[in-house]
């Protein structure tokens, strides 16, 4: 059964292709620049697509199990340090997503053998921030950037229901992958021995180790009982402070130095948000239909993670 995965270049695209192949699925990548993709097993096809219509990518769709969309412009950017979201970079982040979403859906459209299910990227930042409020996906979406952002991106792809195709929506919490992302950012003062809460330390952090992401987008493709909004987060959301001492334990580093919110304000601006206005989210959804978590609690997600 073919899995098309848009967006599948980047931290999950690649994990979940390579997870999909060896289970002997037909793996499909869509990517701009599919000449400079590499890294990939030879049985994973790579194929061009201009990530805002279905020209030269569409008839695979057709009788497809899935298509994965994970398009759409890094939130954080491509450097070490997250790039400001300007008025420009905000209508990228969105027009990307929505371009995105609109392909799958003419896709989708045309085939004549529909795929049996959409799975649609999103994040927990959906619920804009809520203090110690614990989330769950029956919660209303918040009203900042993000929170309208992710509303819209989850949007872009629902007219595939109105032609009965399944669909799954994925608000991940913070993937933590130590080679890339926020996870890596976290690490680097631990590592001079200078890591410590951000802000209050109080906010927030919902997360997930890989192969958890992994597995519930495997298990979502799969279960056909599952559509509607998922959140793809740990059972344990921990706050800041308590995340820290965590890594900190685990590196057999210090977590004492605090690192100021008007100091993350004045680096990051709008961006530092993510960081200093937390989600408690819980993925009841997941647990209610039986998806069983291998890293349920931080400090056994981060030794596997960090082991030598």
């Amino acid at each position: 059964m073919r899995v098309i995965i848009t967006g599948g270049t980047g931290q999950i695209g690649r994990v979940l292709a390579a997870d999909l192949m060896k289970s002997g699925y037909d793996v499909v990548i869509l990517s701009r620049h599919s000449e400079r993709v590499t890294g990939l097993s030879a049985d994973i096809r790579v194929e061009r697509w201009d990530a805002r219509t279905a020209q030269g990518w569409g008839k695979l769709a057709g009788g497809a199990l899935a298509i994965v969309n994970l398009a759409g412009e890094n939130l954080a950017g491509s450097g070490f340090f997250p790039a400001r979201w300007t008025p420009e970079r905000k209508q990228l982040l969105r027009q990307s997503r929505l371009d995105a979403g609109r392909a799958v859906v003419d896709a989708v459209r045309t085939a004549q053998t529909k795929p049996q299910v959409v799975i649609q990227a999103s994040g927990i930042g959906h619920y804009g921030p809520h203090g110690d409020e614990i989330l769950t996906e029956q919660d209303k979406p918040g009203d900042d950037f993000l929170a309208r952002l992710t509303v819209d991106w989850e949007a872009s792809t629902q007219a595939v229901e109105a032609v009965d195709v399944r669909r799954a929506v994925i608000r991940s919490g913070v993937v933590l992958a130590p080679k890339e992302g926020a996870l890596m950012r976290l690490l680097l003062p631990y590592r001079f021995f200078a890591g410590g809460p951000m802000g209050s330390g109080r906010q927030w952090l919902s997360w997930i180790h890989p192969s958890d992401e992994i597995a519930a987008i495997r298990f979502l493709i799969e279960n056909p009982a599952a559509s509607g909004a998922f959140n793809l987060c740990a059972p344990e959301a921990l706050p800041n402070a308590q995340f820290g001492k965590t890594i900190g334990r685990v590196l057999d580093r210090p977590s004492w130095l605090p690192l100021p919110a008007f100091a993350l304000r004045l680096v990051l601006g709008e961006v530092a948000s993510t960081v200093l206005e937390g989600q408690r989210a819980t993925p009841q959804r997941l647990l209610d239909l039986g998806f069983k978590f291998r890293f349920p609690s931080a400090e056994a997600a981060l030794r596997d993670l960090l082991k030598p």
